[in-house]
């Protein structure tokens, strides 16, 4: 017996060791990755500061000046258009599979939906360009535009590629994230309440508003920060579709560029150690951006965990 505790308490300490030499060794990796990409954008910092973030000009041939305020715009713009799309959609796709859906059904909804995630974003990209564009440019935006066309979001001619293509790209690929994350908080919510909602003469929709939503309304807030960080990093599907270019546009319908987009499309091409340096500090800024929404995220999911457990309020 004493030797089958000294052998448990030896697994224990091993196993105690590992894991948090493994952890260590993700926070190192990590600030190993910040500096190496601060190191290698020092030119860049050193020659224009705090001015990249706000200039407008992105100008390598002639004045080699450079700005990224045109890609934070095209990053926000098409984050944000995301969102208002994928969030509502993602939100009714998990109470429907949560509180609403036969089991059967339940199961291929769900296997459809976490489908979307496993598709690569190339696949994406190529069916935004042959599908998407022709739809949008034939379609959508004319209609938008004779709709809206008074507000400076919906003016200008009907590319197909632009603001609104990579917004709407975006949203498909967040879409399972939201979902599929919101579905396990709404799930970790103890039954107790959705009965004690129904016993008090709450409709199935007071229910689920008052007794599920509002309880696991920071791991809902978690899912969606969650997408927003996969939105902000989001590369190839983006490139192919938002029509690279430098400038700011209000219209929806304009080309623009994202903070991944222009280091994919432009790396190659940077041939002067100050181009390179400031492709690298835009990868500093997105590096930035997504550690903290992933971050805050994961803070918000882990709140809803902490506090439930086996369907039971700790």
């Amino acid at each position: 017996m004493l030797r089958s505790r000294t052998r448990l308490s030896i697994g224990d300490h091993t196993l105690k060791i590992l894991a948090l030499t493994m952890a260590v060794l993700v926070l190192t990796l990590m600030i190993f990755i910040a500096w190496q990409m601060i190191a290698a954008s020092k030119l860049s910092i050193a020659k224009f500061g705090w001015s990249f973030i706000t200039s407008k000009i992105w100008d390598p041939n002639l004045k080699e000046q450079f700005g990224a305020l045109p890609f934070i715009y095209g990053t926000l713009v098409t984050s944000l258009l995301a969102l208002i799309l994928a969030v509502p959609t993602g939100l009714g796709l998990a109470i429907f599979l949560n509180e609403m859906a036969p089991s059967s059904i339940k199961t291929v909804v769900s296997f459809l939906a976490e489908l979307l995630a496993a598709i690569p974003s190339v696949v994406y990209g190529l069916w935004g360009i042959f599908v998407l564009a022709p739809w949008l440019q034939n379609t959508a935006e004319p209609l938008l535009n004779h709709m809206f066309g008074s507000l400076p979001l919906f003016q200008g001619p009907p590319l197909g590629v632009g603001l609104l293509a990579g917004g709407l790209i975006l949203a498909i690929m967040i879409l399972p994230t939201i979902a599929a994350i919101s579905r396990d908080v709404m799930a970790a919510v103890p039954n107790t309440q959705r009965e004690a909602a129904l016993a008090l003469g709450a409709t199935r929709w007071e229910m689920i508003r008052t007794a599920v939503i509002s309880h696991a309304k920071s791991g809902i807030v978690g899912s969606i920060m969650l997408g927003l960080g996969r939105a902000l990093g989001e590369t190839m599907a983006v490139t192919m579709v938002i029509g690279n270019s430098s400038y700011i546009h209000t219209s929806f319908f304009a080309l623009a560029n994202t903070l991944a987009s222009v280091i994919a499309n432009e790396f190659t091409e940077a041939t002067y150690p100050l181009y390179r340096s400031s492709l690298v500090e835009i990868g500093l800024i997105l590096f930035g951006i997504s550690l903290i929404f992933n971050t805050l995220a994961r803070l918000l999911v882990w709140s809803v965990s902490r506090n439930t457990k086996g369907g039971h309020v700790v």
